[in-house]
């Protein structure tokens, strides 16, 4: 079971968790009922909470796996993954090891907003949000899937996501893409399990691809 909080609401903590939310999908609504036959179990896809997490979605946006990899190894390297490091580290310094001007100045904006990660757990899904939005450099998307998986929300969907969309125009056989306002409000239906819903949308479109490669 996944545990409840009445700020929070429901905690994904294990694989038992998405098990229980893909079920409810599939009894829900049948076409996860049919993606979750092709998909099989869904991914737990915790990630670990705080500064460094955060900094890690900045070194990726906008560049290769490998490329976000090689930086973030360059950072680590350096001893800049430390949130009091980066707040006496010049921009200059962390171009040096490769974030670009613009991912320098995300990055010490970051550090300066001195963000209470602990307070986050607690805090509702909304506020999480609200308050990582307010740092130059990330945005909603960022911020949701932060909350998705760096805090275990089991009701969080991030639909500005162009897989997610995708996935849910290939499963619901929809004429187009949805825009991230539709796909948000198509997505209220999965409450209180969108963040499963999220997970098999990705799976799905995984394997979607692939039959599309493989024809």
């Amino acid at each position: 079971m996944a545990e409840t909080d009445t700020a929070v609401g429901r905690v994904i903590v294990g694989e038992a968790c998405v098990a229980e939310g893909s079920a409810w999908l599939a009894e829900t609504e049948p076409r996860f009922a049919a993606a979750l036959e092709e998909t099989g179990p869904l991914p737990l896809r915790r990630s670990p909470d705080g500064f460094d997490q955060l900094l890690n979605a900045i070194v990726s946006q906008q560049v290769s796996v490998a490329s976000a990899r090689a930086i973030r190894q360059r950072l680590v390297d350096a001893g800049m993954t430390d949130e009091t490091r980066i707040r006496a580290t010049t921009q200059e310094d962390l171009r040096a090891v490769g974030l670009s001007r613009q991912k320098a100045r995300y990055a010490k904006a970051l550090a300066d907003a001195r963000i209470d990660y602990a307070a986050l757990r607690e805090a509702p899904t909304d506020e999480v949000v609200k308050t990582l939005t307010q740092v130059t450099g990330i945005g909603v998307w960022t911020a949701e899937i932060y909350a998705m998986f760096s805090l275990g929300r089991a009701d969080v969907f991030a639909p500005g996501d162009l897989a997610l969309q995708e996935s849910a125009r290939l499963l619901f056989d929809l004429p187009e893409r949805p825009k991230e306002k539709a796909l948000r409000d198509m997505a209220a239906a999965w409450s209180p399990w969108r963040s499963v819903a999220a997970r098999a949308l990705w799976a799905y479109y995984h394997v979607a691809k692939n039959r599309e490669g493989i024809a």
